[in-house]
């Protein structure tokens, strides 16, 4: 098997700047999804007004996945547009949310919009915005909520809308296929956005505080830093997977983003990952970070090929093996052979082409996880 190489990897751009990292084409190649069973899919629409969804927003019964940049994306233009549409009483789109056994909720669709919502009416310092730009109630302009006609500020209150709630019986499996479908308004989420949206504070709080490290922000250059789609957070999040899990558990799943929410799972469950374990996992991906750093400098996790000129974007395959590969060396150890395991590293990239290939497409392939893994196991104890 080969790969045509075709010159410098494209980057992932979000409203035209970079996000860091290498466009990923994840395709499985040849795997059998499971089929639903419609049986198992529970989803029932309930009434409710902004007041009373900002009220269980206040009393932390319905969740709007803190700590999540997307939903401080939308312009200000945007905001307000959407505050008019409310103010006009023009029926906003259905929201989801999905609700788990403690009866808490998570919003599955809609965040951006009830982010805004908040903002406008409970919202503090940077949070806090004035209509700008409306087309209609020019009256209203530059005024913030408080600010507005107290029949006004009733409508907003007792606007309706309609969710659809999914119910905890949903498996995460089907939950995060039904918010894919459903993920079609305005920017959609990528893959760990969503999971994100899905996951419990417990794996939220370790992903950032992994991606947070000095250890993670040398290692990848600055490049991750805070990204606007969370790609910091996959990457620590692919890490840990391949820690936690095995490439044969890889194999046993429909897709990469099936194991990684199965991963993700995991670190929100303490007793399939004890706070000890994850502080293991956490020193581990330090010492990962700290090795990649030794070895590759400013080319970790990056294609390296021995003709290559400049740096490329971060390559999501090369962070996973390369990751889990320097995890268990010692940096001493390392320091002593690093030259030999970059020289191991780059002809991989430049002279086998299945390498390569399991790299660049279909990386979600398992054969190609399990080879790149094997090869890159192997560079790693190069002498």
């Amino acid at each position: 098997m080969t790969e045509q190489k075709t010159g410098i990897p494209s980057e992932e751009l979000f409203e035209g700047e970079a996000t860091g990292l290498e466009i990923e084409d994840a395709s499985e190649g040849a795997v059998s999804h499971t089929p639903w069973d419609p049986n198992k899919i529970r989803v029932t629409t309930k009434t409710f007004s902004l007041r009373n969804v900002l009220d269980m927003i206040d009393e932390k019964s319905l969740e709007l996945a803190p700590d999540f940049q997307r939903n401080r994306v939308w312009k200000a233009r945007q905001k307000s547009r959407l505050v008019e549409s409310i103010l006009l009483q023009i029926p906003l789109p259905a929201f989801y949310f999905a609700e788990d056994a403690d009866s808490m909720m998570r919003v599955v669709d809609g965040l951006q919009r009830l982010s805004t919502i908040k903002d406008f009416v409970r919202g503090e310092g940077q949070e806090r915005f004035a209509l700008t730009d409306l087309e209609y109630l020019h009256d209203e302009q530059g005024k913030f909520f408080t600010e507005l006609l107290p029949a006004l500020q009733r409508r907003l209150h007792n606007t309706q809308i309609v969710v659809h709630v999914i119910a905890p019986t949903t498996s995460p499996e089907v939950t995060y296929n039904i918010f894919k479908r459903i993920n079609t308004g305005g920017t959609p989420l990528n893959a760990q956005e969503i999971r994100h949206c899905m996951s419990r504070s417990r794996s939220r709080d370790f992903l950032r505080r992994c991606a947070e490290t000095e250890e993670f922000v040398t290692a990848t250059q600055g490049s991750l830093r805070s990204n606007v789609r969370m790609g910091d957070r996959e990457v620590v999040l692919r890490f840990c997977a391949f820690r936690l899990l095995s490439v044969a558990d890889y194999k046993k799943t429909d897709s990469i983003d099936s194991f990684l929410l199965k991963a993700t799972r995991q670190i929100d469950d303490p007793r399939q990952a004890s706070n000890v374990q994850l502080a293991e996992l956490e020193t581990s991906f330090r010492r990962a970070m700290r090795n990649a750093q030794i070895v590759f400098s400013e080319h970790a996790f990056r294609k390296w090929e021995w003709d290559q000129k400049g740096r490329n974007p971060i390559n999501r395959a090369l962070f996973e093996s390369w990751s889990v590969a320097l995890a268990d060396l010692t940096e001493s150890d390392v320091t002593s052979r690093a030259e030999a395991i970059r020289s191991a590293a780059r002809d991989l990239m430049t002279n086998d082409t299945y390498y390569f290939s399991a790299i660049t497409t279909a990386t979600g392939d398992p054969r190609k996880v399990e080879y790149r893994m094997q090869k890159t196991i192997e560079a790693a104890r190069a002498k």
